[in-house]
């Protein structure tokens, strides 16, 4: 059989194996061939897939001179503007490792977006400031899982249902559970706000008691401490303004008296407040 007849033959054969034969290379030298394919083979897995949410790293094939695909982002899971609980755990995160010191607040606002961009700028991450799934591992895997207090630290909690003493009349409503006091006329809620108690030594008293004082600029004369629109109800504990409140949340407490750390909030509550409405004080 002639080389040429050799050579047609041996062709044939390789298409009907399913094999790839080469043709020469640039030094005229004929290769073996490199890949051969059976029927019911089942191809390899790809070692460029990446299944981690994150870019891929294939590149194109060699000899391939068309641009290749640009890199997939990583998902991104909140940015500037959402809000909610998910929201308040990065937050709350956040603060563990000393990237933001206000709030939570539950919305993504421009001091969580630098805190974000800080976080992943430290870590050789894309500073995009927003939060996408590499920098929620990264900073999850350096925190803790944070507690109600943590998520809240600075209100915004939902209430408890009311006491049922509550329900009839004016009534100062709080709730030791949720922290928190509503103001009710009649069973309905006016209005709700976040407060905080006093420590194990000076606990706040529990019970039904009625206001019996109100004095808009109070001073304490036990601690020289400000009381702003102290509404007394038990002694010389009281429901008032707390500026420590204000700045450190529930990383402080009261000497008995219910803090509120919302200025405007009290300030109307105070305006609506009469002598002889009753306050509810319970777990």
């Amino acid at each position: 059989m002639g080389r040429a007849a050799i050579a047609v033959a041996v062709a044939g054969a390789a298409v009907l194996a399913g094999c790839t034969v080469q043709a020469p290379d640039g030094d005229g030298k004929r290769r073996s061939p490199v890949h051969i394919e059976l029927p019911g083979d089942t191809p390899s897995p790809d070692p460029t897939a990446d299944d981690s949410g994150g870019p891929s790293t294939a590149s194109a094939p060699p000899g391939d001179d068309k641009p290749g695909a640009a890199p997939a982002p990583y998902r991104v899971l909140w940015s500037r503007g959402d809000t909610g609980r998910d929201v308040r755990e990065l937050q709350a995160r956040l603060r563990q490792v000393a990237w933001l010191f206000d709030g939570p607040t539950g919305t993504y606002d421009e001091s969580t977006e630098r805190a974000v961009s800080g976080f992943q700028g430290k870590r050789g991450l894309p500073r995009t400031g927003r939060t996408d799934t590499v920098t929620w591992q990264r900073l999850r895997g350096m925190t803790r899982e944070p507690g109600t207090w943590d998520l809240y630290l600075m209100g915004g909690q939902p209430a408890d249902p009311p006491d049922p003493r509550c329900t009839t009349g004016r009534v100062l409503c709080i709730d030791k559970t949720s922290r928190t006091l509503r103001w009710m006329i009649d069973g309905r809620t006016v209005s709700t706000m976040a407060v905080r108690f006093g420590s194990k030594g000076t606990p706040t008293r529990e019970g039904v008691f009625s206001v019996y004082w109100k004095s808009r600029d109070h001073v304490s004369t036990l601690y020289d401490s400000p009381m702003p629109y102290a509404m007394f109800f038990s002694g010389g504990q009281a429901v008032h303004y707390s500026p420590d409140f204000a700045a450190r949340g529930y990383a402080g407490g009261s000497h008995g008296c219910v803090n509120v750390r919302d200025e405007g909030a009290i300030a109307e509550l105070y305006a609506q407040v009469r002598d002889g409405d009753k306050v509810v004080v319970s777990w």
